[in-house]
């Protein structure tokens, strides 16, 4: 549930700050006041793409955050869980940042996220219904989203689809291998060539790395002892020994701390210095005690060395790759020999089928109970919409397996008594499509699970008695606990039956137009009420028409 919405300098709104309810709650104001606004800028921090121009004018940048209660979202608090960006509480702050030159950018619970991410919490948070969408409703796509949102099995369909394309690939390789079974026989047999001569170097890119150190350490052997020996005989046996010195300075303040206690620090440095030093001693006498010169294993090495190049450059792979290398020709040559088996690509795109297909009767059948009863729901609402005789069909019709199903799905309606159920944009006129479309959206949505629902002058073209049977079955819309039904209207109709009102105003200030929103008392509601019903000038009957409308 959204609870908070915080705009600053974007557009025409310098600083808003709006809390928000549970239920039903209208937005109306003067056409220019900026109503759309906040849904431009709730989209935005929905992750909706920026096209630009959004940064009020003279600032850096516009800032909004939305903060929504999550409690009751499960989807949401998993989802967060997920990619680690829950927070302590219940509540969820997503936020977007835009500055003038178009770069923004995104956060969630304060921290830096991807507009995709904020796109994906979305889907689970908010639906905005705008006027044009029975625009989107004249898509069978759309017709059958809609079917498998209110049915519940959009996940099935998923599932459905994935098997679909998982048999399809199936289905392509094999028309390949039977189209090309020469050419992939001999690529079979080149691989397996390939593999054999990459396994024979028993190579691992630690041991690549091994070859390459003791490499360096051979080639330079005799340099590598005369340092290390010069390194010894200056510690230790030249006239001036390092070692012979330290002993001297260690039996030099060994004697003034007897004198001095305060040089115990000094005495303790020496000792340590001295202790390194003879462990220092120790390890260059070890390490020429250890050092390997051979020259049959330095021939050894750079043979090795010389034939893994060989390969390298006879294939065009880097040693770096082989061991990639070799995953990739092992799986691309297990693939073919599975065509060649008993077992191979014709069994495989069997079982792919098989299971495409139990998927997709599921769905089938699962389509068919959620069509009757959303055809009747649809008409039920067609019919309180002024559609007194009007009926509604979701029609399927079974067709060629596609990734989305057995049938097609399509939206039929019958306007007025008598009339054959055809297509929407066939059956409807331009008038008939807004009502139609609330009809489908109030039906198709009662049982979703995004909490939160925006209609935007979605009444458009509505009038009269229409006007409030919209009105009722927004309300009763938002008659759930955890649901919100914000509505932008223009009809009195409906926003007097809003729970809660928001007006949107405009001023002139310092030769700039601000746009404001604020939740409105009662006696605001019954100017604001009679303003929608008379215009201009509110008389006395269009504000006494106001408050039996709002029941004042």
């Amino acid at each position: 549930m959204l609870l908070n919405l915080s705009i600053l300098d974007f557009v025409i709104v310098d600083k808003m700050s709006l809390d928000f309810k549970s239920g039903f709650s209208a937005l109306t104001g003067e056409t220019g006041a900026g109503k759309s606004i906040l849904i431009d800028a709730l989209s935005l921090a929905l992750g909706q793409r920026n096209e630009g121009g959004v940064v009020r004018l003279h600032q850096d940048k516009a800032d909004i955050s939305a903060i929504f209660d999550i409690k009751h979202n499960q989807e949401v608090i998993d989802w967060l869980k997920e990619n680690e960006l829950e927070s302590d509480g219940a509540e969820l702050i997503l936020r977007r940042v835009i500055h003038a030159d178009g770069k923004s950018r995104a956060f969630i619970n304060g921290k830096v996220a991807t507009l995709q991410q904020l796109k994906e919490l979305g889907e689970s948070l908010v639906d905005i219904y705008s006027q044009n969408s029975h625009h989107s409703l004249l898509k069978l796509s759309a017709q059958r989203q809609i079917l498998d949102n209110f049915g519940g099995h959009s996940d099935l369909a998923a599932t459905t689809y994935q098997l679909y394309q998982a048999w399809h690939k199936l289905h392509v390789q094999k028309l390949e291998y039977e189209k090309n079974a020469l050419i992939y026989s001999d690529e079979l047999a080149e691989l397996r060539d390939k593999l054999r001569e990459l396994k024979q170097f028993s190579f691992t890119l630690s041991d690549w790395e091994t070859l390459q150190q003791d490499h360096v350490m051979m080639s330079h052997g005799n340099e590598l002892i005369e340092d290390v020996n010069l390194c010894i005989e200056l510690l230790e046996k030249d006239e001036t020994a390092i070692s012979d010195r330290l002993h001297l300075v260690q039996q030099k303040i060994s004697h003034a701390l007897s004198i001095d206690e305060k040089l115990k620090e000094s005495s303790d440095l020496i000792d340590s210095i001295n202790i390194q030093i003879e462990e220092l001693l120790r390890s260059l006498n070890r390490y020429l005690q250890k050092v390997d010169l051979d020259p049959e294993r330095l021939k050894d090495i750079e043979a090795r060395i010389q034939a893994i190049h060989n390969f390298g450059r006879k294939h065009r792979i880097k040693p770096e790759d082989f061991e990639s290398t070799l995953l990739a020709w092992q799986a691309r040559m297990d693939e073919l020999e599975s065509f060649e088996s008993d077992d191979g690509i014709d069994a495989k795109e069997k079982l792919a089928l098989e299971a495409f297909n139990i998927s997709a009767q599921l769905l089938s059948k699962a389509r068919k109970t959620a069509s009757e009863i959303l055809s009747q729901n649809i008409t039920a609402a067609m019919q309180k919409l002024s559609f007194s005789h009007g009926s509604f069909e979701v029609k399927l019709t079974p067709q060629d397996p596609t990734a989305h199903g057995l049938e097609q799905i399509e939206f039929l309606v019958a306007s007025h008594l008598g009339a054959e159920p055809r297509p929407i944009h066939k059956a409807a006129s331009g008038g008939e499509l807004s009502r139609l479309s609330l009809a489908i959206r109030v039906a198709s949505i009662s049982k979703a699970n995004v909490p939160c629902m925006i209609f935007d002058e979605v009444d458009v073209g509505i009038g009269g008695s229409v006007a409030e049977i919209v009105g009722k079955l927004l309300k009763e819309l938002g008659h759930h606990d955890q649901r919100q039904v914000l509505v932008i209207t223009h009809l009195a109709q409906v926003a007097s039956l809003a729970i809660h009102h928001y007006k949107v105003s405009k001023t002139q200030e310092n030769n700039q137009t601000l746009s404001h929103i604020h939740l409105m008392d009662d006696k605001m509601r019954i100017d604001e009420i009679a303003r929608m019903l008379g215009g201009v000038s509110i008389t006395d009957t269009t504000r006494a028409h106001a408050k039996e409308m709002l029941q004042v």
